[in-house]
């Protein structure tokens, strides 16, 4: 081959070389080219927005008869009792939290009980029923029930109060309301009051919310028959006495509770009583009495997520869990390692002093309740 010949093989072979490289040094480029735009684009796109709740769907009415099975369970009851949980049902979350702090200091007694709840940043009426760790053990285990519970009380507070009278006569006619040394059974303006005996000592009756009526009553789905308030006969059972007369200084306590029957209201410090709960919300029932009821969440457009969107659990819907060590309901992440409760009477535990408020009494109207 001459120099010419040799020559130009070397240079195709340069060239060749030369090729290959660029090409090389393209593909690698070409390689990371998208995910540098895909890393860029991720920088300079905006936030996404955060999602918005769905609506909630609008309430059920519920029928007079679906409302007396649905406070058959707490009807005959002190008055102040019921009250308080009908209040403290709006929170259903808070209800589950009480009962758990409830049972992770069983030591607590008295005053010292009523300045730690004190510091808890729960709702007067939760606060309230922790005198009362059957009951509050009771709104617990059927969840369901509260919340549904609370859900009427909130949209139908007129009807409710109504349900709770008509079951009272019903257990009245059959004998298994009266007065006894436990409770006086009166009545005023034709509700039926009913009051502890002894002003500082309330006994909880325990009774079969569907027999003691006169006639059998279908029980709540799941209904669990929570130990100190649950009796199988067909009448009232009165087992030890929750004392209330230990001191008067709480704002929350039994004598800060009542009811104005006259006008279909539960009473808190002489006023009625206006839940401030963001669990039953934005629903066709934002306004009672020309004022915006429970505060800016319950406003069109409110953007509560109230237990972490979960309309269902919020409104009761919930399946009911098992019956042995397990809440029913929602609420399986506050089961906190599954304490139980030692069922146990905590009688000196108790808020307040005196009685409540009863039928007809108290202010009308007025103040709505405070926090």
């Amino acid at each position: 081959m001459n120099i010419f010949g040799r020559g130009a093989w070397f240079s195709g072979r340069q060239l060749g070389r030369w090729n290959l490289v660029s090409l090389l040094s393209l593909a690698l480029v070409f390689a990371t080219l998208p995910q540098n735009l895909w890393a860029q684009q991720d920088q300079d796109a905006p936030a996404p927005a955060p999602a918005q709740a769905a609506p909630a769907p609008p309430y059920a009415q519920q029928t007079p008869e679906q409302l007396q099975r649905l406070v058959a369970p707490i009807a005959l009851y002190p008055d102040s009792l019921v009250a308080q949980i009908l209040a403290a049902s709006t929170f259903p979350e808070q209800v589950v939290e009480a009962d758990r702090w409830v049972q992770a200091h069983p030591d607590l007694r008295g005053a010292d009980l009523g300045k730690a709840v004190d510091q808890e940043p729960w709702d007067p009426s939760v606060k309230a029923l922790s005198a009362f760790p059957s009951v509050l053990g009771n709104m617990d285990k059927n969840l369901s029930w509260t919340s549904s519970l609370g859900d009427a009380y909130y949209n139908q507070e007129q009807d409710v109060m109504d349900a709770v009278q008509v079951m009272r006569r019903k257990a009245q006619d059959t004998g298994n309301l009266k007065t006894t040394p436990q409770q006086n059974v009166t009545e005023q303006d034709s509700a039926i009051d009913i009051a502890p005996a002894d002003p500082d000592l309330v006994y909880v009756p325990a009774y079969d919310p569907w027999l003691v009526y006169g006639y059998p009553i279908v029980a709540w789905p799941g209904w669990y028959p929570y130990p100190g308030i649950w009796f199988g006969g067909p009448y009232l059972s009165f087992g030890l006495g929750f004392g209330i007369g230990w001191w008067g200084g709480f704002g929350w306590g039994w004598g800060h509770w009542g009811f104005d029957w006259h006008n279909h209201a539960v009473l808190f410090d002489h006023g009625r009583y206006s839940s401030r709960s963001t669990t039953f919300y934005n629903r066709n029932n934002f306004y009672r009495g020309g004022a915006a009821r429970g505060g800016a969440f319950n406003r069109p457009g409110a953007a509560g997520r109230p237990f972490d969107g979960d309309r269902a659990a919020a409104r009761g819907y919930a399946a009911p869990r098992g019956q042995s060590g397990v809440r029913s309901g929602a609420f399986s992440g506050y089961d906190r390692g599954g304490q139980t409760r030692s069922f146990s009477s905590r009688g000196s535990a108790s808020f307040g002093g005196g009685g409540g408020f009863h039928g007809g009494g108290g202010g009308h109207g007025g103040g709505g309740g405070r926090r």
